[in-house]
């Protein structure tokens, strides 16, 4: 297992525009400009680069929960492709099917419906719609947390 401090040293020289840090949790801010990773976890290095991608990408806010998925998609075959070479490092193409299919679980799961189980489309942010049965409802922003759906219309 290689840590993510060995690479920290290269990337704040490759890209001094970025800063790190320490987090108990990884991912990328936009307003802060900060690389936040977990150093002592189990291919630390991989996500890493996966998070400085979204820094490199200029990924941003996104405005409905598809958006995220493709961001996600994008930040993972741009270190896999690019800078994964650049520093050495293979990246497992299992570990990134695996982190990608995260945000599918979750999207899936936000845009189920709550009284049918079809999956419903976003009307706008955090709000759904089912097609089938009519429904409503909300979704919490919900990444790192358990999703709520709260029904925002009695059913048909």
């Amino acid at each position: 297992m290689r840590s993510a401090r060995s690479l920290i040293s290269k990337l704040k020289k490759d890209y001094p525009d970025f800063k790190f840090c320490k987090s108990n949790i990884s991912h990328w801010s936009y307003t802060e400009k900060t690389i936040f990773y977990e150093d002592n976890i189990k291919h630390s290095d991989w996500i890493l680069l996966h998070e400085i991608s979204h820094a490199i990408l200029n990924h941003k806010n996104y405005t409905r929960d598809i958006e995220l998925l493709s961001k996600e998609r994008d930040a993972w075959n741009f270190a896999n492709t690019n800078l994964a070479l650049k520093y050495g490092i293979q990246i497992d193409k299992d570990f990134i099917e695996d982190h990608i299919d995260t945000y599918r679980d979750w999207l899936h799961y936000k845009s189920s419906c709550p009284n049918c189980g079809l999956n419903g489309f976003e009307k706008n942010k955090g709000q759904y719609i089912c097609p089938a049965c009519g429904r409503e409802w909300k979704v919490n922003e919900a990444r790192n947390c358990n999703i709520k759906r709260t029904q925002l219309n009695k059913h048909h």
